[in-house]
């Protein structure tokens, strides 16, 4: 059971990025994936989540409009597109596999990580 976030990288200001969160050794069914960051100093945030079957999605207010969650459940991977980002959305963003919901406690399978860099 592994979980393997990717995309990241260093992009200017209004830029945008596009995360992966992929699964490996088994499929989510009916679990969520989060996605959650972390900024040098501050606590993990949660960013955005989306149910594997359905079609709920939630997000945090501060990426409302400017982020989009999505899935495909052939490849087993969830998404995360970032537009018009901001020097704000810095930080390591992880992915996790869980129940649906805005609290980490919720998440009980992470990934490493990812590095998202907006520079100004």
């Amino acid at each position: 059971v592994q979980l393997q976030a990717s995309g990241g990288g260093l992009v200017q200001e209004g830029g945008s990025l596009k995360l992966s969160c992929t699964a490996f050794g088994f499929t989510f069914e009916d679990y969520a994936i989060g996605w959650f960051r972390q900024a040098p100093g501050k606590e993990r945030e949660f960013v955005a989540a989306i149910m594997w079957t359905g079609s709920s999605t939630t997000y945090a207010e501060s990426v409302k409009g400017r982020f989009t969650i999505s899935r495909d459940n052939t490849k087993n991977t969830v998404y995360v597109q970032m537009n018009s980002l901001k020097p704000e959305d810095t930080a390591v963003y992880y992915c996790a596999l869980g129940n649906f919901g805005r609290s980490s406690g919720m998440y009980h399978t992470w990934g490493q990580g990812t590095q998202v860099t907006v520079s100004s």
